[in-house]
């Protein structure tokens, strides 16, 4: 048996993704700036994706812009932000310590530029408040950005109160949603979100496209300069394709998302309630504000990257972290955020469902996983030292 528990890395694509995307590759070959029938065409076609893309969102066709994925909307999203607010005297960010690296690093070259950044303190449960937001903001802020769901732990924060605080300082408010988007109902006006980035491959259309959501009256810099694709926005032909599959996929997602939530929130439970027999592991983020298919816990006394290399050998796909941040032996940092010391941080698994996985494969992943993490522990010394009092239990 193979079992792909890792959804939250990358989702395998659908088959309404694939078949656009085919199709999109047979007949929409034509450049959508040409102005002969084959390029005004595949114009058409663009256009409708990018209204199917705003109809899920709940905003206009032309707040879309189509990126490459969610690292370069997150980055165009806030150098524009944070530039437009150096303009008026404003440099002072606002953000939490466990967002994704694509939004960190963002901030830390800023940081560089002269701005001054503000990482709000994660809650033990995986969770940022909008008092705390309320309380950082300044009269010289110039951006808020909060992910809408953790890509590790899968705590959802209170989008919609914390676009309330920042709507009412006038702070332009922008959430990574990459993990939440197809998963999650999203309105973007009822939530006061300004700008919002998504990844198609995250609810199964193709890698390398996204989108940025932008508010009208919100200015944009440019990351590509070049042609006047994306209303002057994003220089380069437009990948087609992957745009109509990514839009395809989308709407999929969102025309059957009460269904899918509720039927991987199950799987979800079930898997929690299995896992949580074990000896001296916790739950990572948030029990109930959680993303429908995220399961997370560090286990005490074993590493995380023998234990994903065992896991694999008995066929289950499973990470230790985000993708982006599985290849580094440091503990993750959202892990350390929420308070979670070295020494457990280095023994967590995230096991990511989505709504072709079945209860069959989590019964088979609650009975495999228990036997993996006590083999591992049964030849760690740092087990041993827990079991025979030279070390306290953290967990």
């Amino acid at each position: 048996m193979q079992i792909y528990a890792d959804n939250a890395a990358t989702t395998k694509m659908s088959k309404i993704a694939l078949d656009t995307m085919v199709s999109a590759l047979n007949d929409l070959y034509g450049n959508p700036s040409s102005l002969h029938s084959v390029g005004q065409q595949a114009k058409e076609a663009l256009e409708e994706a990018r209204a199917t893309v705003a109809s899920c969102l709940g905003c206009e066709p032309r707040e879309i812009y189509f990126t490459s994925g969610g690292s370069e909307a997150d980055n165009q999203a806030i150098r524009s932000a944070a530039h437009q607010g150096a303009k008026k005297g404003k440099k002072h960010i606002i953000s939490t310590a466990f967002e994704h690296h694509a939004v960190l690093h963002t901030l830390k070259r800023l940081e560089k530029e002269g701005f001054e950044v503000t990482l709000l303190d994660v809650h033990e449960n995986g969770m940022v408040s909008a008092q705390q937001v309320k309380e950082a903001i300044r009269p010289d802020t110039c951006l808020v950005t909060i992910m809408y769901a953790n890509n590790e732990i899968g705590s959802v924060m209170p989008i919609a109160e914390i676009g309330a605080v920042c709507r009412e300082a006038k702070v332009p408010f922008h959430t990574d949603a990459v993990q939440a988007v197809g998963h999650l109902a999203i309105d973007v006006k009822a939530q006061n979100i300004d700008m919002l980035s998504l990844s198609g491959h995250k609810f199964h259309g193709p890698k390398g496209i996204g989108a940025l959501y932008v508010r009208r009256g919100i200015l944009l810099e440019n990351l590509i300069d070049g042609g006047a694709q994306e209303r002057g926005k994003r220089a380069g032909t437009e990948n087609l394709p992957a745009i109509c599959s990514m839009a395809a996929a989308l709407k999929d997602a969102c025309d059957h998302l009460e269904e899918n939530a509720a039927k991987v929130s199950a799987l979800r439970d079930r898997l929690i309630a299995g896992l949580s027999t074990i000896p001296h592991c916790a739950l990572n983020g948030d029990p109930v504000h959680r993303l429908p298919g995220n399961v997370s816990f560090c286990f005490e006394g074993i590493e995380g990257e023998s234990l994903l290399l065992l896991l694999d050998a008995k066929g289950i796909c499973a990470s230790s972290g985000s993708a982006c941040t599985s290849g580094s032996l440091d503990p993750s940092h959202v892990l350390l955020a929420i308070g979670r010391v070295h020494d457990v941080a280095h023994g967590s698994l995230r096991l990511s469902l989505c709504e072709t996985n079945t209860r069959e494969e989590v019964d088979y992943m609650i009975r495999e996983i228990p036997q993996v993490v006590s083999y591992l522990r049964g030849m760690s010394p740092v087990w041993r030292d827990l079991q025979t009092g030279k070390r306290q239990y953290i967990l």
